[in-house]
């Protein structure tokens, strides 16, 4: 059942999806500073691991330069009484890994498909019950299919053993509109709680964040510094102190999250999570977040700019789990501007 009104969980992924925009370079010191500030500000749920989650570690995702299960245990040191949580794709992780996380801390997973695909994840889900872990389904993509679409997939994992369902927002294309739609389709369809998780390449996580909660929603992502995937996830920080103007509780100590946001998290990063105009491709071409950095690097090896990558993948409505496809349009559209240039002359 849905949260009572004004209360609202906040789950930090600044050591999953913050992962990606870190080139899953992150050390166990750094998952124990972070993890350690942020359970000292009130966060009960702080995701850590391989931006692509369990068994992501590759040459498609990007190798880690350490194991989830180092990064694991050292958020497991010092959490506190949050709950440390996993993703997992199933394909890319299986079972066994979940089985493994748990020996290192992990009490709550993230069980991910595309959102037409939920029924892939009937058994991870029900193990993850079984395991006695806080369960997650979570379905990415989710602007590509309608709200009805993703109301029944949801309803797969609902039944399935999710106790929570979230709705991804993985392109950060959305607007609230969107949102609203499909949070309310899935509230209609299912009983248990709702989540969302959004990424800013349009600009419009925040807004996009309490539209879902108007409609239902009771679990929402962020990451502090908005560090993640394409433009980032919802700033968690900032997310913090919006819900503190407008009434809904989240139990957390905004001033100390800011703190850890500025003295933490921001000395970590690359650069800064902005809306440059390769994420606001991405936002507009609706392509998977953590294409980003893979499209950057294939458009300097052709010469190409990274915008014709990403639009060109939207149009093939490329998803999660695909990015070696980056590498063939880079190639064709090399090719394709080289036959101009030899008409022209």
């Amino acid at each position: 059942m849905a949260a009572t009104p004004g209360q609202i969980s906040y789950l930090d992924t600044s050591l999953r999806d913050g992962s990606h925009a870190l080139d899953h370079n992150l050390s166990p010191s750094q998952v124990r500073e972070v993890v350690a500030g942020l359970s000292a500000s009130g966060v009960k749920y702080i995701e850590v691991g391989h931006g692509a989650g369990l068994g992501g570690s590759s040459l498609l995702q990007g190798r880690g330069s350490h194991a989830n299960s180092e990064l694991f245990d050292a958020a497991a040191d010092v959490i506190g009484d949050a709950t440390l949580c996993a993703l997992m794709v199933p394909g890319m992780g299986v079972m066994d890994d979940v089985r493994e996380a748990v020996e290192h801390g992990v009490r709550g997973v993230r069980v991910a498909t595309h959102v037409t695909e939920a029924d892939v994840a009937e058994q991870q889900i029900r193990l993850c019950r079984d395991l006695g872990l806080r369960t997650f389904g979570f379905l990415m993509m989710t602007h590509l299919a309608s709200p009805e679409v993703v109301a029944a997939q949801a309803r797969i994992m609902e039944d399935a053993g999710a106790e929570v369902v979230y709705i991804a927002d993985s392109a950060g294309s959305m607007t609230e509109q969107g949102i609203r739609d499909r949070v309310a389709a899935v509230r209609a369809e299912i009983s248990v709680e709702i989540g969302l998780h959004a990424h800013n390449n349009l600009g419009l996580s925040i807004a996009n964040s309490l539209a879902a909660i108007d409609e239902g929603a009771s679990f929402i992502d962020g990451s502090l510094g908005a560090l993640g995937a394409g433009a980032g996830n919802t700033a968690g920080e900032v997310f913090n102190v919006v819900t503190r103007r407008v009434g809904l509780e989240t139990g957390i100590n905004e001033w100390q999250l800011m703190d850890v946001a500025e003295d933490v998290v921001r000395p970590m990063m690359k650069f800064p999570q902005i809306i440059d105009r390769t994420a606001l491709v991405l936002g507009y071409a609706g392509v998977y977040s953590s294409f980003l950095h893979k499209a950057q690097s294939a458009a300097a090896r052709y010469g190409l700019d990274p915008g014709e990558i990403l639009l060109e993948a939207g149009r093939r409505g490329a998803v999660g789990g695909q990015e070696d496809l980056l590498e063939e349009i880079a190639y064709v559209l090399a090719q394709k501007r080289e036959a101009s240039l030899a008409v022209a002359r």
